[in-house]
């Protein structure tokens, strides 16, 4: 566990860490309060990812890297460079009605007007109430195992001043040999994941992919190919290399 910290990055690559070395890899880090606890209103807990990565047989491991709340902030700052709305039903205002202007959703969430509605959405009929639980899994196992700060103590403020986050992350490595012969686990789990993608696709869908596959794939292409980055997010680049001055860049919006 690790305490008074501050962003980890990806959390899967450290699942990735221990993958590497024959083990599955287990992680999470509490964060800013976002997220309102179901039939509440007010952000209490932090998006918390949740990360498993497992090895297998294939070329890419099992990697599940998601976030306890049903919309992260960085997928609404993308919606408001694209000049789109949030959809419903993923953001709640203090009166409890869902919000959808995202331009305006980032500056409730930094007035802690507005909360991220947790994995399965705002109340409990489409199950809120699970992501919720797991939020607070994390919350408890990145604070509670080092006695660090949790919940409102990550604001980032204290007494009207900015002060540090002070995050809180634990880190599982089980070590497959304990249980298993290492190829024996990654080819049954290469086997679900192959039995998983191959079984009836929904009408209209193309395919059925597992976690860590629809990454790996990406992977391959950018690897070659490069990031594509839309236009609002070079002219935010472009103006931090005007504003410090830094030489060297080329960086014009090409389609």
């Amino acid at each position: 566990a690790v305490r008074n910290s501050s962003h980890y990055g990806i959390a899967g690559y450290y699942g990735l860490m221990a993958e590497q070395e024959g083990m599955i890899g287990i992680t999470g880090t509490n964060a800013r309060p976002s997220i309102a606890p179901t039939f509440g209103v007010e952000n209490m807990l932090g998006t918390n990812p949740l990360t498993f990565v497992m090895p297998t047989d294939e070329d890419f491991p099992f990697f599940l890297d998601c976030a306890t709340s049903v919309i992260q902030r960085g997928k609404i700052e993308f919606y408001a460079r694209s000049g789109k709305d949030t959809p419903q039903g993923l953001v709640i205002g203090r009166d409890g009605k869902t919000l959808t202007d995202s331009g305006e959703i980032l500056k409730a969430l930094v007035a802690g007007e507005a909360a991220l509605a947790p994995l399965g959405g705002i109340g409990e009929d489409n199950g809120g109430y699970k992501g919720y639980g797991y939020a607070a899994v994390v919350e408890i196992l990145s604070a509670a195992l080092q006695g660090g700060a949790f919940l409102k103590m990550l604001t980032g403020v204290r007494d009207g001043k900015k002060v540090p986050y002070n995050l809180g992350h634990f880190f599982i490595a089980i070590n497959i040999d304990s249980f298993t012969e290492l190829d024996e686990f990654k080819k049954t789990t290469g086997d679900i994941l192959r039995e998983l993608r191959n079984s009836d696709v929904a009408p209209g869908a193309e395919r059925i992919y597992t976690a860590g596959e629809k990454e790996h794939l990406a992977y391959l292409e950018r690897k070659d190919k490069g990031v594509p980055v839309n236009e609002a997010l070079q002219n935010e680049m472009i103006q931090l290399v005007d504003e410090l001055g830094l030489k060297g860049y080329d960086f014009l919006y090409n389609e």
